[in-house]
Protein backbone atom coordinates (compact mmCIF):
# COMPACT_ATOMS: atom_id res chain seq x y z
CA UNK A 1 0.00 0.00 0.00
CA UNK A 2 2.82 2.39 0.86
CA UNK A 3 4.45 1.63 -2.47
CA UNK A 4 1.25 2.54 -4.34
CA UNK A 5 0.82 5.70 -2.30
CA UNK A 6 4.43 6.72 -2.93
CA UNK A 7 3.99 5.96 -6.61
CA UNK A 8 0.79 8.08 -6.83
CA UNK A 9 2.42 10.99 -4.99
CA UNK A 10 5.37 10.79 -7.36
CA UNK A 11 3.13 10.69 -10.46
CA UNK A 12 0.84 13.51 -9.24
CA UNK A 13 3.83 15.60 -8.21
CA UNK A 14 5.37 15.11 -11.64
CA UNK A 15 2.04 15.95 -13.34
CA UNK A 16 1.62 19.13 -11.27
CA UNK A 17 5.20 20.14 -12.00
CA UNK A 18 4.67 19.50 -15.74
CA UNK A 19 1.44 21.55 -15.74
CA UNK A 20 3.27 24.43 -14.07
CA UNK A 21 5.91 24.34 -16.77
CA UNK A 22 3.32 24.35 -19.54
CA UNK A 23 1.54 27.34 -17.99
CA UNK A 24 4.81 29.23 -17.70
CA UNK A 25 5.69 28.58 -21.33
CA UNK A 26 2.29 29.66 -22.62
CA UNK A 27 3.04 33.28 -21.67
CA UNK A 28 5.91 33.35 -24.14
CA UNK A 29 4.96 34.34 -27.63
CA UNK A 30 4.05 37.45 -29.54
CA UNK A 31 4.53 39.85 -26.62
CA UNK A 32 7.96 38.87 -25.36
CA UNK A 33 10.63 36.30 -26.05
CA UNK A 34 13.39 35.24 -23.67
CA UNK A 35 16.86 35.42 -25.18
CA UNK A 36 19.42 32.89 -23.94
CA UNK A 37 22.37 34.52 -22.25
CA UNK A 38 25.57 33.30 -20.63
CA UNK A 39 24.87 35.71 -17.77
CA UNK A 40 22.67 34.59 -14.86
CA UNK A 41 19.99 37.11 -15.88
CA UNK A 42 17.58 36.58 -18.76
CA UNK A 43 17.24 39.16 -21.52
CA UNK A 44 13.73 39.73 -22.88
CA UNK A 45 12.85 41.25 -26.23
CA UNK A 46 9.44 42.89 -26.07
CA UNK A 47 7.29 43.58 -29.13
CA UNK A 48 5.09 46.64 -28.58
CA UNK A 49 2.46 48.24 -30.76
CA UNK A 50 3.27 51.69 -32.09
CA UNK A 51 1.82 54.61 -30.14
CA UNK A 52 0.96 58.07 -31.41
CA UNK A 53 1.86 60.92 -29.07
CA UNK A 54 0.75 64.43 -29.90
CA UNK A 55 0.61 67.82 -28.23
CA UNK A 56 -2.60 68.86 -26.49
CA UNK A 57 -5.16 70.10 -28.99
CA UNK A 58 -6.37 73.68 -28.89
CA UNK A 59 -9.71 74.72 -30.31
CA UNK A 60 -11.25 78.08 -31.17
CA UNK A 61 -14.46 77.38 -29.25
CA UNK A 62 -16.52 74.67 -27.59
CA UNK A 63 -18.27 73.84 -30.86
CA UNK A 64 -14.96 72.85 -32.47
CA UNK A 65 -14.05 70.79 -29.43
CA UNK A 66 -17.42 68.98 -29.50
CA UNK A 67 -17.02 68.29 -33.22
CA UNK A 68 -13.51 66.93 -32.61
CA UNK A 69 -14.84 64.62 -29.86
CA UNK A 70 -17.67 63.46 -32.14
CA UNK A 71 -15.33 62.80 -35.09
CA UNK A 72 -12.93 61.00 -32.79
CA UNK A 73 -15.70 58.77 -31.41
CA UNK A 74 -16.87 57.99 -34.94
CA UNK A 75 -13.30 57.32 -36.07
CA UNK A 76 -12.90 54.80 -33.26
CA UNK A 77 -15.94 52.98 -34.61
CA UNK A 78 -14.92 52.92 -38.29
CA UNK A 79 -11.14 52.50 -37.87
CA UNK A 80 -11.21 48.67 -37.94
CA UNK A 81 -13.26 48.75 -41.15
CA UNK A 82 -10.82 51.16 -42.80
CA UNK A 83 -7.88 48.94 -41.86
CA UNK A 84 -9.69 45.85 -43.17
CA UNK A 85 -10.68 47.60 -46.41
CA UNK A 86 -7.11 48.71 -47.09
CA UNK A 87 -5.73 45.26 -46.29
CA UNK A 88 -8.26 43.60 -48.60
CA UNK A 89 -7.48 46.11 -51.37
CA UNK A 90 -3.75 45.46 -51.05
CA UNK A 91 -4.33 41.70 -50.96
CA UNK A 92 -6.46 41.89 -54.11
CA UNK A 93 -3.80 43.93 -55.89
CA UNK A 94 -1.14 41.41 -54.87
CA UNK A 95 -3.19 38.34 -55.82
CA UNK A 96 -4.43 39.66 -59.18
CA UNK A 97 -1.13 41.13 -60.33
CA UNK A 98 -0.24 39.39 -63.58
CA UNK A 99 -3.60 37.61 -63.99
CA UNK A 100 -5.74 37.95 -67.09
CA UNK A 101 -8.64 40.38 -66.84
CA UNK A 102 -11.26 37.62 -66.66
CA UNK A 103 -9.52 35.86 -63.75
CA UNK A 104 -9.03 39.21 -62.01
CA UNK A 105 -12.76 39.92 -62.24
CA UNK A 106 -13.62 36.46 -60.94
CA UNK A 107 -11.27 36.86 -57.98
CA UNK A 108 -12.55 40.36 -57.18
CA UNK A 109 -16.17 39.16 -57.38
CA UNK A 110 -15.44 36.27 -55.00
CA UNK A 111 -13.80 38.60 -52.48
CA UNK A 112 -16.63 41.13 -52.92
CA UNK A 113 -19.25 38.47 -52.16
CA UNK A 114 -17.36 37.34 -49.08
CA UNK A 115 -16.92 40.90 -47.77
CA UNK A 116 -20.54 41.77 -48.57
CA UNK A 117 -21.80 38.82 -46.51
CA UNK A 118 -19.53 39.77 -43.62
CA UNK A 119 -19.95 43.57 -43.46
CA UNK A 120 -23.19 44.69 -45.15
CA UNK A 121 -25.37 44.81 -42.05
CA UNK A 122 -22.73 46.59 -39.98
CA UNK A 123 -21.94 49.20 -42.61
CA UNK A 124 -25.63 49.88 -43.28
CA UNK A 125 -25.94 51.15 -39.72
CA UNK A 126 -23.25 53.83 -40.12
CA UNK A 127 -24.34 57.46 -40.16
CA UNK A 128 -23.37 59.77 -43.03
CA UNK A 129 -20.63 61.36 -40.94
CA UNK A 130 -19.25 57.95 -39.97
CA UNK A 131 -19.26 56.94 -43.64
CA UNK A 132 -17.50 60.18 -44.57
CA UNK A 133 -14.80 59.56 -41.96
CA UNK A 134 -14.39 55.95 -43.15
CA UNK A 135 -13.96 57.04 -46.77
CA UNK A 136 -11.57 59.82 -45.73
CA UNK A 137 -9.42 57.34 -43.80
CA UNK A 138 -9.21 55.02 -46.80
CA UNK A 139 -8.49 57.83 -49.27
CA UNK A 140 -5.88 59.35 -46.97
CA UNK A 141 -4.01 56.03 -46.75
CA UNK A 142 -4.32 55.01 -50.42
CA UNK A 143 -3.88 58.58 -51.73
CA UNK A 144 -6.52 58.05 -54.43
CA UNK A 145 -10.25 58.83 -54.57
CA UNK A 146 -12.63 55.98 -53.72
CA UNK A 147 -14.02 56.34 -57.24
CA UNK A 148 -10.67 55.24 -58.69
CA UNK A 149 -10.50 52.25 -56.32
CA UNK A 150 -13.98 51.10 -57.37
CA UNK A 151 -13.14 51.70 -61.03
CA UNK A 152 -9.95 49.66 -60.75
CA UNK A 153 -11.65 46.75 -59.00
CA UNK A 154 -15.17 46.66 -60.44
CA UNK A 155 -15.02 48.73 -63.64
CA UNK A 156 -16.07 52.17 -64.82
CA UNK A 157 -19.82 51.51 -64.98
CA UNK A 158 -19.94 50.34 -61.37
CA UNK A 159 -17.81 53.28 -60.24
CA UNK A 160 -20.13 55.72 -62.04
CA UNK A 161 -23.19 54.06 -60.47
CA UNK A 162 -21.77 54.41 -56.95
CA UNK A 163 -20.59 57.95 -57.64
CA UNK A 164 -24.08 58.96 -58.76
CA UNK A 165 -25.68 57.24 -55.77
CA UNK A 166 -23.14 58.88 -53.46
CA UNK A 167 -24.09 62.35 -54.74
CA UNK A 168 -27.62 61.76 -53.44
CA UNK A 169 -26.15 61.41 -49.94
CA UNK A 170 -23.69 64.29 -50.21
CA UNK A 171 -20.56 62.31 -51.17
CA UNK A 172 -18.33 63.28 -54.07
CA UNK A 173 -16.54 59.97 -54.67
CA UNK A 174 -14.45 61.43 -57.49
CA UNK A 175 -12.93 64.03 -55.16
CA UNK A 176 -10.00 62.78 -53.10
CA UNK A 177 -9.61 63.66 -49.44
CA UNK A 178 -7.82 67.01 -49.23
CA UNK A 179 -5.91 67.88 -46.05
CA UNK A 180 -6.77 71.39 -44.89
CA UNK A 181 -10.34 71.35 -46.15
CA UNK A 182 -11.66 70.26 -42.73
CA UNK A 183 -9.04 70.96 -40.02
CA UNK A 184 -10.94 69.01 -37.35
CA UNK A 185 -11.07 65.93 -39.57
CA UNK A 186 -7.35 66.39 -40.28
CA UNK A 187 -6.61 66.23 -36.54
CA UNK A 188 -8.65 63.05 -36.15
CA UNK A 189 -7.01 61.37 -39.14
CA UNK A 190 -3.59 62.21 -37.71
CA UNK A 191 -4.64 60.48 -34.49
CA UNK A 192 -5.78 57.40 -36.44
CA UNK A 193 -2.96 57.07 -38.93
CA UNK A 194 -3.36 53.64 -40.54
CA UNK A 195 0.05 53.51 -42.24
CA UNK A 196 -0.08 49.98 -43.67
CA UNK A 197 2.84 49.00 -45.83
CA UNK A 198 1.89 47.77 -49.27
CA UNK A 199 2.91 44.20 -49.96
Amino acid sequence: MRVYLSFLVLIFGWAIHANGQIAAQSTMGPFYTPMPSSEPDTLYIINLESVSISAPRSFADNEEFRRYQLYRRYALKVYPYAVKAIQVYQDIKGETDGLKRRKQRRYVNDVHKQMKDEFTETLKNLSRTQGHILISMIENELDVPIYEVIKELKGGATATYWSTLGKLYGYALKDKYEPGKDPILDLVLQDFDINLEEK
